[in-house]
């Protein structure tokens, strides 16, 4: 599940966000998105997802049911939209030996594509996420003009930022405001 939420956010912010880190940004499509997208995973799923007709439209069909829950405003509400993804990607569990590592569980979809088998082992690491951690673990980068989202794996639940560029950025604006110099 913690390898999985980074990917998840990546994702959303890809093909959802309009303003990302400060700066108004064109969210990918198509070719774009499922380039960009298969450079963030490993050397065969990347080459997996290529290979899928009309790819990027799937990611982004993806990318905003994952951005609609993981910014859903209710508990219940993110529950119902976590479920429903489970039930449309139909994750089915199974255990997997890495080089490496110890066998550990996998949550790939039973559809026909790559897009799918993410959006099953997606939707269950939401709902992992959930379960171990809080449905309050999500949300949408407080930094002035970012819309980018995050998934908060900290112990104290204390993200607020999309990530260290946001955050810095955050920081020097308290900062000046409170000496008087205005924000950036």
């Amino acid at each position: 599940m913690t390898r999985q939420a980074p990917l998840i956010a990546e994702l959303v912010n890809l093909a959802t966000a309009h303003q990302r880190g400060g700066a108004s940004v064109r969210p990918l499509t198509g070719e774009d998105l499922t380039a960009a997208f298969a450079a963030q995973l490993g050397e065969r799923t990347g080459a997996a997802l290529r290979a899928v007709p009309d790819a990027g439209r799937r990611l982004g069909e993806l990318a905003a049911e994952l951005r609609q829950a993981l910014l859903a405003e209710h508990p219940a509400d993110q529950a119902g939209r976590i479920n429903a993804m489970i039930r449309k990607y139909g994750a089915q569990p199974y255990l997997v030996e890495d080089v490496g590592q110890p066998f550990h569980l996998h949550f790939h979809g039973s559809g026909g594509t790559e897009v799918e088998a993410l959006g099953g082992e997606f939707a269950t690491a939401l709902a992992l996420i959930v379960d171990g951690y809080g449905p309050g673990r999500f949300g949408r980068c407080e930094a002035h003009q970012c819309e980018a989202v995050y998934i908060d794996l900290t112990r104290n639940g204390s993200r607020r930022y999309c990530g260290a560029a946001c955050t810095a950025r955050a920081k020097t604006a308290a900062y000046r405001s409170r000496r008087g110099g205005g924000t950036t």
